[in-house]
């Protein structure tokens, strides 16, 4: 599945691609992509326990002069680590003003379990995905401008 969001921040460019830089170098990144993958799994998975443990790996930015990209990897780990999506994803910010930022989540997962995965992914997954990657950015966006 491929998905993208966007968002509009009140913060001019060189404060958003100082506290995006800043959320990735100091965990924060971390953090938020944490709890958006662990609601997306929590609204697939409502029954008995399942471990969520996930491995989020991040590239080094990326720096234009009106943008910067960052990009994730999101996959489960452990036992139950392929009964779940892997997500690729980049999370760009771009100048749109003086004062706003554009924040833009363009990402593909690619479902879990092979062809019977696919059938989910119609089903269901890609609404829990599309959800989780929303949810995503707004984690994102609300650290950026509360931090």
């Amino acid at each position: 599945m491929f998905a993208a969001h966007q968002l509009d921040l009140p913060i001019g460019f060189a404060a958003a691609r100082d506290k995006l830089a800043r959320l990735a170098e100091d965990g924060g990144l971390r953090g938020a992509s944490q709890r958006s993958y662990d609601g997306g799994v929590d609204h697939l998975l409502r029954v008995g326990p399942v471990s969520k443990l996930v491995r989020i790996s991040f590239l080094a930015p990326v720096y234009s002069d009106d943008a910067m990209s960052l990009g994730l990897r999101w996959e489960a780990t452990g036992i139950t680590g392929g009964l779940f999506p892997v997500l690729d994803a980049n999370i760009t910010a771009t100048r749109a003003g003086q004062q706003t930022t554009k924040l833009t989540l363009v990402g593909s997962y690619r479902p879990p379990l092979g062809p019977l995965g696919a059938g989910l992914d119609k089903a269901i997954l890609n609404q829990v995905g599309a959800a989780t990657m929303r949810a995503l950015l707004e984690d994102v966006a609300d650290a950026m401008t509360t931090a």
